[in-house]
């Protein structure tokens, strides 16, 4: 399961509004090499389900992942900070073993 934070749900219909994007798009989760712990996440709209694509709806917006970043995010929380401190959506992820300094990537 992917979580979805309150503080994530709501700047993703923010998003979504100022974008005028439709709401048959869902949020799509996925982990790409790079970034300097070796793997960054990556979140986009899309429209489109690819076979083995983990599909998870929490907190009323759907989630898709494909399934080998799947392996990586089991049990992740997707979360939003406004804060001075790093403004944008993040990942708490329980499956990281460290992490960059930014957040943005990880190792496992």
């Amino acid at each position: 399961m992917i979580h979805v934070a309150e503080s994530a749900k709501q700047k993703i219909s923010e998003v979504r509004s100022a974008g005028n994007i439709a709401d048959d798009f869902f949020i799509r989760v996925s982990v790409v090499s790079g970034g300097c712990s070796g793997l960054s996440y990556k979140l986009d709209f899309d429209n489109e389900s690819k076979p083995n694509d983990q599909v998870f709806e929490d907190n009323g917006v759907k989630v898709v992942v494909d399934l080998k970043s799947f392996l990586y995010l089991f049990n992740t929380t997707l979360e939003f900070s406004g804060g001075l401190d790093g403004k944008g959506f993040h990942f708490n992820n329980p499956n990281a073993t460290r992490t960059c300094g930014c957040g943005e990537s990880f190792a496992v």
